[in-house]
């Protein structure tokens, strides 16, 4: 038997005036993104802005249903308009917020396992990290370098 540790790196900045004036400028992207999210349900609202390496910035935002499992998370809405609109093209960045009318959601929300999961298989494919940085409506920003780090011991093509 052999034990190992799995560490995730993070970088951690007070607020989104400390990021770097591009994505400060990517953030607010995704701020614009979490304001049109249809969340009647939740009242949970997530915006997400990806930067492709063709500099074009991919938005996306959560779509509820009533019939809970039929909905999205902008994430995912995100990768998938990207994939299908520009597809072979390089995810760079990807940075998600999230805001309630129930509350102020005022500490990081990273993506589901479920966006992970799906994220991952870009990253793989790539061969490239994706720069992921997330927070809430307001407060710390968490920045990771790569998808992955959030995702150990994934699951990935290769096991099928």
């Amino acid at each position: 038997m052999k034990k190992i540790d799995v560490v995730a790196t993070a970088t951690i900045y007070e607020d989104v005036s400390e990021l770097p004036s591009d994505v400060q400028t990517l953030m607010n992207k995704a701020v614009e993104a979490r304001n049109q999210a249809y969340a009647p349900y939740s009242k949970f609202k997530v915006g997400a802005a990806l930067l492709l390496e063709n500099n074009q910035v991919i938005l996306g935002s959560n779509q509820e249903n009533a019939a809970y499992p039929s909905g999205m998370c902008a994430e995912r809405v995100a990768i998938w308009k990207a994939g299908s609109d520009y597809p072979g093209v390089k995810v760079k960045q990807l940075v998600i917020t999230a805001s309630s009318t129930n509350t102020k959601v005022d500490r990081p929300v990273g993506p589901c396992g479920a966006c992970r999961q799906t994220l991952s298989e870009y990253e793989i494919n790539q061969k490239e990290p994706i720069e992921i940085y997330f927070m809430g409506e307001v407060g710390k920003v968490v920045k990771t370098a790569s998808l992955l780090s959030l995702l150990p011991f994934s699951f990935d093509s290769t096991y099928l």
